[in-house]
Parts: C-alpha cells; structure tokens; sequence
C-alpha cells in the first residue's frame, strides 16, 4: 500500500494570490488557475461554491449569500475559508484522487510575520499536503521568469500582484534588500471605481473596474485611445446606466498607485550598493504579476528610473512557474526554508 502511495505522491508549487490561486506541478506545469473567492451562505456558514464559480457572484448574491476573498494583501485574513478553498483547488488539480498527500512549495511575501506564516502550513497541512515549504514571492517570481539568480550579481524583480505590490534585489539566490507594499491590482481597481463614481455619477462594480483596467487600461496618452463601455448605476437617478471611456480618460484614476510603484522601486534603488546597482543597469528590472501587464508601465517605470525595464513572458504566471521549479528542488528549499511542518 506505500509503494502505491509513494507511487503517486507528487510535489506542487502553490501562489495563493490575494485576486487568483494558481497551482503548479513540477512535472506539468500550471494545472489550475482560479480566484480566490468562497462564496458562503450568511446564517448557516456553508460553502456554496469556490474559485470561477464564486467569482461570477460577485455583486449577484441575494441577501442570504456573501462572497469571501480569504487572503487580504497576500495573507490570509479567514483561515477556515482559506483552508476550504485550499482544499477544493488541490481536489480538482489532482483530479480527485484523494488518497495522494503532496508536498507542497508556497509562496508568500516578504516581511510576514511568524503568525502568517504558520496560518499559510497550517492551511496547507490541514487542505491535505504531506509538507509545506515557504519561498518568498520575489524568489519565485524571478525563478519564473527564468532569471538567473543564484548567480553572484544583483537581479531585481518588481511581482506586481493583487494584493501586494513587492520589489527585491536579489543575488546568490536569497533577497538583499526588499520593499513591500499592500497595494496591488486591486487597490487599482477600487481607484478606478472612486474616480468614476466622482467624475461621471456612475457607481460601478470591482469586477467592472476590474475588466476596464484589463481592457483599455493605460498609464500613458495615446493618440488613438481604445474605448469601452462601462454599466452601473447612475448616482442622479438611481438608474442603470452605460458611459463609454476611452484609456486617456483613466489614466488620472491610475496615477496615484502608479505613483507608489515608482516610489517603491527608486527607494529600493537608492538603498542598495554601487556594485548591484550596476548589475541591474546591465539586466536592467523585470516585471512580474498580472498588474505588470497594465500598458505602458514598464515605459514609466524605465522613464523613472533610467534603468531598462522589460515585462516577464507570462508574468501573471511567474511566481506559479517559479514555485513549480522550487518544488524539483525540495533540497534547496529545505536549506533556505527551514524544516518543513508534516501531516499528523
């Protein structure tokens, strides 16, 4: 019976994102991508409904259901729910084989504290995982972006993601100095829903924002801006009501968590030695996230800073691939994560 058990036992790279969870396996990459949402009845506390399914809930639910999003800024903020939806993504990326406990690779943002760290293994352990190992996102992200990190030179990675926002330095394959922000892709989207409402009368949902940004999102002018229509309800009236925008009128609710991007990555330039600082001249920053696909960023961002600015193949999926790649090396990650917590 442990031959077939071992037989089966695989190893996975999780990013449990703030917006989408995303799991990895070493041997055939990404086998699920959904959003990291549970839908729960309000009184009795049962799960109805997890991932795509829950996300198209959003803003529909009657009275006696609540959509959840149990990670905030890269966290869990509700351990049961993350812990139900853990379990239910690692059901369907294993196709309902039960009976296989995998080893998992997790990554999380710099700077948590032990408590959330110890939430994230214990949600692992508890949603089935024979063991957890913790790697920083950033280590991650420019694992998956094919980076060249273990080597000895400075190598800078900006993971833009939903809820975080972090910037590392990285050399000899451990970060020399980071800076995280608890803003990310949503911050953006709820700045797209105040500028809005303010602007036009218009009160628009997340998932709306959400779907502009993605659609005709941009931090710089064009002289040919893309349009779209935008449905909410009108502040005047009460009345549902459809406004079409163009990008250039977007880019004012854009520019302050743009702004903090920016910021970020020049405090973390300014604080590093000479010797990386030239390293990074010659590799110039890599953008990774599904924020690093707003347009024109990374021109912003090379503007900024004078350094070559380039967006990762794939970047929504980097810190996924890189914690697939964590999880064919469980002895690197074992000597930079520590002693893993097993399944009792």
């Amino acid at each position: 019976m442990l031959g077939i058990f071992n037989s089966f036992s695989v190893d996975m790279g999780i990013d449990l994102g703030t917006a989408n969870t995303l799991i990895c396996s070493k041997t055939a990459g990404i086998v699920l991508r959904e959003p990291s949402v549970v839908a729960v009845h309000r009184k009795t506390g049962k799960v109805l409904a997890v991932g795509q399914e829950a996300y198209r809930m959003i803003g529909r639910t009657p009275g006696s259901l609540m959509t959840v999003h149990p990670l905030k800024d890269g966290v869990i903020a509700d351990f049961d729910m993350a812990r139900i939806m853990l379990h239910a993504f690692l059901k369907k990326a294993l196709r309902g084989r039960s009976f296989v406990h995998p080893r998992f690779v997790i990554s999380v943002p710099c700077g948590v504290t032990a408590v959330e760290r110890r939430a994230v293994i214990d949600a692992a352990s508890q949603a089935g995982g024979r063991e957890a190992f913790l790697i920083e996102a950033p280590v991650a992200a420019a694992m998956g972006a094919g980076m060249f990190i273990r080597e000895a030179a400075g190598n800078m990675v900006v993971d833009l993601g939903g809820g975080t926002t972090e910037v590392a330095v990285i050399s000899l394959g451990s970060i020399v100095h980071s800076r995280t922000l608890r803003m990310g892709g949503r911050r953006i989207d709820e700045a797209l829903v105040r500028y809005i409402r303010r602007k036009y009368n218009l009160l628009i949902g997340l998932t709306m924002a959400e779907t502009a940004k993605i659609e005709i999102g941009t931090v710089l002018e064009s002289t040919r801006p893309a349009t779209m229509d935008v449905c909410g309800r009108d502040l005047v009236t009460g009345l549902p009501r459809t406004q079409t925008l163009n990008q250039n009128q977007l880019i004012p609710a854009l520019a302050e968590p743009v702004r903090d991007i920016v910021d970020a990555v020049k405090t973390t330039l300014e604080q590093i030695p000479p010797e990386l600082a030239s390293d990074i001249m010659d590799r110039g920053i890599v953008l990774t996230g599904g924020t690093a696909l707003l347009r024109n960023l990374d021109r912003v961002l090379s503007r900024e800073t004078g350094m070559p600015v380039a967006v990762a193949e794939d970047a929504p999926s980097c810190v996924a691939l890189g914690t697939g790649k964590a999880a064919k090396n469980l002895n690197y990650v074992r000597r930079t994560a520590g002693v893993p917590v097993r399944k009792k």
